[in-house]
């Protein structure tokens, strides 16, 4: 899919999959957009790549409303949206009702209020292209935090509805489901580390390259670690023994003291 000259917004494009799906679209000579909470950051990724800086929230209905107006002020269009910002927050049942609000309001709730936005003059000019990263947590679940599997899942199952609905009007959806990824997140996922990156600890560049591939064909799914493909039929064909076996894992974590 040719993106030159396309008007590209990415959220939380300050660090890690965000700043490489920024730097490699802009490499393609897309016109890119580029948020994040951090405004430094924003700032110096815009400047790296060429790209204009839009700071700011992009979850609340008053910030994505301001970051959609001001891209709309820089790019004219909006062609394709990345809706990349996301947060991973609590632990278990001990997660706080502040965490499992906040993780649905970045995680859920920001795609939502996008959607909003964007798909009126999408459904009017019969195209758009709208990506979110969420995780491969979202088709197949986490250990140790149901708020990020949870809120994920609800990531997924919001773009699975968008493509449902507008793929006979011209709009493209996508959802990005990595694994580990060498990313912030990452590195502060504590004894969850290693079963996260049992498949590999992708760097973001390479997140930024399989999406870029599965620009060109539209799939839905964009898996940058192929066995998640493997796991998710197989958490479909059989969902008991899929269960079951993430179970395993769980006593084997705790029996190593990693959760509890």
């Amino acid at each position: 899919m040719p993106v030159r000259d396309r008007g590209v917004v990415v959220t939380g494009a300050g660090h890690g999959i965000g700043r490489a799906l920024a730097a490699r679209l802009a490499a393609e000579g897309a016109r890119v957009v580029v948020n994040d909470l951090d405004a430094d950051a924003a700032r110096r990724v815009a400047e790296e790549i060429g790209g204009h800086a839009a700071p700011g929230d992009a979850a609340t209905e008053q910030g994505v409303t301001a970051l959609v107006e001001t891209a709309r002020g820089h790019l004219g269009d909006v062609d394709i949206w990345f809706g990349n910002a996301g947060i991973d927050r609590g632990r278990g049942l001990d997660a706080g009702e502040a965490e499992w609000a906040a993780s649905h309001e970045v995680n859920v709730m920001a795609h939502v209020r996008a959607a909003r936005l964007l798909m009126p003059a999408w459904v009017e000019r019969g195209a758009g292209r709208f990506v979110v990263t969420a995780s491969a947590a979202g088709l197949l679940t986490t250990l140790g935090n149901p708020v990020y599997a949870v809120s994920k899942h609800g990531c997924v199952a919001f773009a699975e509805w968008l493509s449902a609905t507008y793929r006979h009007r011209g709009i493209v959806v996508q959802a990005i489901c990595p694994q580990g990824v060498q990313t912030r997140m990452l590195e502060h996922a504590g004894p969850l580390r290693e079963l996260i990156s049992r498949d590999g600890a992708l760097t973001p560049e390479d997140v930024a390259e399989a999406t870029w591939q599965a620009l060109h064909d539209d799939r839905f799914l964009v898996l940058p670690h192929p066995r998640v493909a493997d796991y998710y039929r197989h958490r479909a064909a059989d969902t008991d023994r899929w269960l079951t076996g993430m179970n395993t894992l769980q006593r084997q974590l705790e029996d190593q003291g990693a959760l509890r």
